[in-house]
């Protein structure tokens, strides 16, 4: 058998055979050659077109291994700062790991605390605690972060725990097989950077904390802004401005002035002790990837206009979608006298901030669809789809319509012990069999949602039967109709729970949002862009508001999502995404804009 090159290369992997393959990729998973020369036997016929498209058939592979061989892979990985380590038994590779983070110089005080969680962690699971200590950037997560995150995963079911093993493994696999190929996902890691420089800027009290808050206009969030158009004129923009709402602005020229440029961007506010990247992250990838055309040398024949918006929360004000809303002339007039929480209208926050807090400057915001071919918005998912599915990447097909309201039954509060069960006029039992309701009728339609997402007895008490119960509705779908019949159907149950019950009820409609399908052309062209990275392309739809909703009334726009760590998890610190998984974002974005530009200008 020849020596396989150094570094790999993914001509010698698409043509090695499974033994060969496994012997020049010893060590990718832990006691585990099995896993490659499966792989490497389900091969495409062409051969793998990218190092990503043979991670994602490694996924596959153990995705469809019997439990007993994904259970063989997780207990052949050793404990963390273990008795292994303490001997000196570990491979290479878990030895390099353990001390780039650091899990080699734990004090006394840490190494007693690690042993003691692993024993825990072993005595509920069965399996040793894994976690993918290089982390998302591949640098080492700090052990304290381990400690915090073993503890957290203490507490998880069993069923989810594997799979989140199982899923660290991968991320083990991607770091060691970056390594033996030579690959450094730079973009990524640039993308990642940039994200975290952002997140330095958060509002008190939270920055005490640790934590990452920054709401419309408050310092921090200026701070950011200021940050933004500092990142915008490093990668290369040619125009860089705060314009009258607080969006930060960048312009890419193009070769020809005049051609209808393509808007990019989100949103840079957060919610209340955030994530990272739910949004900034759609603001990133376009200018990394500019950045790097720039390094190149190229101009598109087109501007790129990438733009940071001011708001999408509505955490200081009532006022969702601010920051998109003023390009699409759907900035409400009365929201300038809105007040925060301190007594502050938004006018007053505007012009403490520098801006003009007219209606006049917001008004000339407004853009011209006709300048614009479209609009198209990275952002982590903010779901668990892709992160189940193994695919770093997902095409989003339509950002679901919504429609909200808060409901309130009366019945008759009585005592618990003396009513008889058939006597009752309970409340919150009539609202309990209308939230089943909607569970079992959203469930029985694809792409569609239900939630109950706040339910509460007013004045309960423990011996009283509950005689008021109020609650929230959610039902979102991807078109209007389903989302409406979903709506009306509750509605009929709710009368027939109550009339059957005994109960009156007042429903009160608190938001309607129409659904903002993607355009199929747009679509396609990210489809592509994924393609072109040798990965399958699986479409989906967004459960969330984003700002690309606002932009669907005026220009055709298509979003891309990128998958997120821990579960998917947003709106929460533990919101993450990998520097490998942000540089196939910023790499579909370059082949989206190469889509765009002539044969003659590549």
């Amino acid at each position: 058998m020849a020596e396989p090159p150094s570094p790999r290369t993914l001509a010698w992997l698409n043509a090695a055979g499974p033994e060969d393959a496994a012997r020049g990729l010893d060590g990718l998973y832990e006691h585990s050659p099995w896993i490659v020369e499966a792989a490497v036997r389900a091969r495409p016929a062409a051969g793998w077109r990218s190092l990503a498209g043979f991670k994602h058939t490694l996924v596959r592979t153990v995705d469809e291994a019997p439990r007993a061989a994904q259970l063989a892979l997780i207990r052949a990985h050793p404990e963390l700062a273990g008795k292994a380590a303490l001997a000196g038994e570990l491979t290479a590779e878990s030895t390099g790991e353990q001390a780039r983070a650091g899990l080699d110089q734990c004090s006394p005080a840490e190494f007693a605390a690690v042993q003691s969680l692993n024993a825990a962690y072993n005595a509920r699971f069965g399996w040793p605690f894994i976690l993918a200590v290089r982390g998302p950037r591949g640098l080492g997560l700090p052990r304290q972060e381990i400690l915090a995150t073993l503890e957290r995963r203490l507490a998880a079911q069993p069923a989810q725990e594997l799979a989140e093993c199982l899923r660290n493994i991968h991320r083990i696999a991607e770091i060691r097989l970056n390594d033996k190929f030579g690959v450094q996902p730079r973009l990524g890691e640039a993308a990642w950077d940039a994200c975290e420089a952002l997140a330095a800027y958060s509002d008190t009290p939270w920055a005490e904390r640790g934590e990452l808050t920054a709401t419309y206009l408050s310092p921090a969030h200026r701070a950011c802004a200021k940050a933004l158009q500092a990142q915008m004129q490093a990668a290369g923009c040619d125009e860089v401005g705060l314009d009258a709402v607080g969006n930060v602005v960048g312009l890419w020229r193009g070769s020809q002035p005049g051609a209808p440029r393509l808007l990019s961007g989100s949103h840079y506010d957060t919610v209340r002790n955030a994530g990272k990247y739910d949004g900034r992250l759609g603001i990133v990838v376009p200018m990394v990837a500019l950045a790097a055309l720039r390094r190149q040398g190229r101009r598109l024949p087109f501007d790129v206009e990438v733009i940071g918006f001011a708001e999408e929360e509505g955490q200081r004000y009532r006022a969702t979608f601010l920051g998109s809303g003023a390009l699409v002339g759907a900035f409400d007039p009365a929201w300038l006298d809105q007040t925060d929480a301190e007594g502050v209208t938004m006018r007053e926050a505007m012009q403490a901030a520098g801006l003009p807090g007219t209606l006049e400057s917001i008004a000339a915001l407004r853009r011209d669809p006709a300048h614009y071919m479209g609009f198209v918005e990275v952002h982590i998912e903010q779901g668990p789809v892709l992160h189940g599915l193994g695919l770093p990447l997902g095409v989003v097909r339509s950002i679901n319509g919504s429609v909200r309201a808060v409901v309130e039954l009366q019945g008759v509060a009585s005592h618990a012990g003396t009513t008889p069960m058939g006597s009752r006029h309970d409340a919150a039992a009539a609202a309990a069999e209308l939230l089943l309701a909607l569970e079992q009728r959203a469930a029985a339609v694809p792409d569609l949602v239900g939630t109950v997402g706040q339910l509460e007895v007013p004045g309960g008490s423990v011996n009283v039967v509950p005689g008021r119960c109020r609650f929230t509705l959610d039902i979102r779908a991807t078109t209007d109709a389903v989302r409406d019949a979903c709506y009306d159907d509750t509605l009929a149950t709710l009368a027939a729970v109550c009339e059957r019950r005994g109960l009156g009820h007042r429903v009160t409609p608190s938001l309607r949002a129409p659904a903002a399908p993607c355009d199929p052309v747009w679509q396609a062209r990210w489809a592509k862009a994924v393609e072109a990275l040798g990965l399958p392309v699986h479409t989906l739809p967004s459960g969330a508001g984003h700002d690309a909703m606002k932009l669907h009334e005026a220009l055709p726009q298509a979003m891309l999502f990128v998958r997120g760590q821990n579960g998917g998890i947003s709106h929460n610190p533990l919101e993450s995404t990998t520097a490998d998984d942000m540089q196939l974002a910023v790499e579909a974005f370059l082949n989206l804009l190469e889509q765009l530009a002539p044969e003659e200008t590549r």
